[in-house]
């Protein structure tokens, strides 16, 4: 891309204003000055070429827009450049959205948020407990995520149309949850196809006409709607683009009819009207704000950062009210500084764009010296010796999944970031990630006890929701007898796949139906990591391997029947 073109030749925008206001409410620090309109531009360079997809952005205060932008274009094949008006989708920002219908249904006294959602979806398995459409709200349900579960049978997202019949099919079919309604956290779409489906069900209309009634016409939102037929057409609607590895880009659209979750269309501007009346609940009125804001609580009492379809956090020290999202090559970001009347509405046709930044670094230029003064981690010195005694495999017990914790150019390193010690035994990102690990020097069971080889279980916490507790493991090194015990077919009625596990070339390896083969890297005994998760091994009484489950992100422990017989058992436990 030639820079030189970004800023000098095509700023791609059809109107801006960028002003600040003056707060009545008292609150301080936010600019007042005029916002420089070039490093608002700047933020977006690589996004602003004739021969990129990009974005558009809007900001308000107090319900007033102050800003409106748009570059790169919304078709590369026809030349066509987004403007604020360009329709995009912004993914999973589009919860937010199908939460305030849930909201509005239950505020009509139509459904309660603590009803079981089996006595709306009695195709959904009993698993001895309610789900409350509450924590349908606040992913505390325990569903597996949808898409998730498709892509381990061989059918990810983009890849295959995908409807809530099949949605509600892949739910059905789920013999466990993840985990308990309302112990744990875990981000699963399924809970929000689930919300759409109750709506049509209880008023008998289309999640469209439900929400365009309730939502976004009361609203003013007059280019928003949901894309329940991705066939038809929408006027002013980018296409959705990734990069293809040479330099250049391929479209990556999202061609399917599942909504809810995400498969919003809609402008930055209509974006923004949503955005300002969560401040002022002019529709729904102040119940309907408490509930859209009302944070998850475990089982435990924790409170956890995720509301309705809204994460409530601080930036900078700052009260922050905000979600991303992305589908197919769109991506998106919505965010509001409630304390100080800002908004920030990105949307972008580009799989590369980070919204969130970009969103944060406009904001910015809006809070000024509000913001709090950046601090770096006061970090303290751990020996090399230390740093290596924490190193090494770790094994969430939830869900089996494997965590590798190393040491790189002296620090230690974990979930793709370095980590900061603040004491002898706790390490910190500055975006609020903690590892603490535990007095390895007690011996025993001892809460804190000696672990593997002596390594200590370490402790992880987000800001986002509960802590878990990660145990070590011992690496695991198998040998060509015991790569033999894994070998054979496979099979999970939950995923409607099977699978065969194979030696190549001397290692482990996954192979689909179509004899696409995935190799397997040893992680501890009997768990190997792979493209679609952790794997880990089961045996029977007698040290037989006879099946396996399967974890990633979203799903928790999914289980494989081995279909051949069980070979007598060479090794594991």
């Amino acid at each position: 891309m030639n820079k030189a073109i970004v800023l000098a030749a095509l700023p791609l925008l059809l109107f801006a204003t960028a002003c600040g206001q003056t707060r009545t409410d008292g609150s301080t620090g936010a600019t007042a000055s005029p916002v420089d309109v070039a490093a608002v531009d700047a933020i977006f360079a690589d996004f602003s070429g004739s021969d990129t997809p990009g974005c558009a952005v809007a900001v308000s205060r107090d319900g007033q827009t102050t800003l409106t932008r748009a570059y790169g274009m919304a078709n590369l094949e026809f030349d066509v450049p987004n403007t604020p008006e360009t329709i995009f989708e912004p993914g999973s920002v589009s919860k937010q959205f199908t939460a305030a219908a849930t909201i509005m249904l239950s505020l009509d006294g139509k459904i309660s948020l603590d009803d079981d959602i089996r006595d709306y979806l009695p195709e959904l398995p009993d698993y001895g407990e309610p789900i409350r459409i509450r924590d349908l709200l606040n992913h505390t349900s325990g569903l597996r995520d949808w898409g998730s579960v498709a892509a381990i049978g061989g059918w990810p997202r983009t890849t295959r149309v995908h409807t809530h019949v099949q949605v509600l099919d892949i739910a059905s079919r789920q013999k466990a949850l993840n985990y308990p309604p309302g112990k744990y956290y875990s981000y699963t779409n399924t809970g929000y196809n689930l919300q759409a489906i109750i709506i049509e069900r209880v008023t008998g209309k289309t999640f469209e006409e439900f929400s365009q009634e309730r939502v976004f016409g009361p609203l003013g939102m007059t280019h928003t709607r949901w894309r329940d037929d991705f066939t038809e057409i929408v006027k002013n609607r980018s296409v959705a683009y990734r990069p293809d590895g040479e330099g250049g880009w391929k479209m990556l659209m999202p061609f399917e009819n599942v909504v809810g979750n995400g498969g919003l269309l809609t402008t930055v501007g209509d974006l923004l009207k949503f955005a300002r009346n969560l401040d002022t609940g002019e529709v729904g009125g102040p119940e309907f704000l408490a509930e859209m804001h009302r944070q998850g609580v475990l089982d435990s009492g924790q409170q956890i950062a995720y509301a309705s379809g809204l994460f409530v956090g601080k930036y900078k020290g700052i009260r922050e009210i905000s979600h991303s999202g992305g589908t197919a090559g769109y991506r998106g970001f919505l965010t509001r500084f409630p304390d100080y009347g800002l908004a920030v509405a990105l949307m972008c046709n580009a799989a590369n764009a980070n919204p969130g930044r970009m969103a944060h670094e406009v904001a910015d230029l809006y809070l000024g010296d509000a913001l709090a003064e950046p601090t770096e981690i006061q970090g303290v010195e751990v020996s090399d010796q230390q740093l290596a005694a924490f190193a090494g495999g770790f094994r969430d017990p939830r869900t089996n999944a494997y965590v590798e914790i190393t040491v790189e150019d002296g620090a230690l390193h974990a979930f793709g970031q370095d980590l900061t010690p603040v004491s002898e035994r706790r390490f910190e990102t500055e975006g609020g990630v903690s590892v603490e690990f535990e007095d390895a020097g007690n011996g025993g069971d001892a809460p804190g006890g000696r672990a593997i080889g002596g390594r200590a279980a370490a402790v992880f916490t987000t800001p986002v929701a509960d802590p878990v507790r990660l145990e070590p493991v011992d690496s695991f090194a198998p040998t060509a007898a015991e790569l033999a015990d894994y070998t054979g077919a496979y099979t999970s009625a939950e995923a409607e796949v099977t699978y065969t596990m194979a030696v190549e070339d001397g290692a482990l390896a996954m192979v689909d139906r179509y004899g696409r083969s995935r190799p397997l890297e040893p992680a501890y005994r009997d768990a190997f990591t792979g493209p679609l998760g952790t794997i880990v091994f089961h045996r029977d009484a007698g040290g037989r391997v006879t099946g396996l489950s399967l974890s990633q992100g979203r799903v928790w422990n999914l289980r494989f029947e081995r279909l051949s017989s069980p070979r007598p058992a060479t090794g594991g436990s």
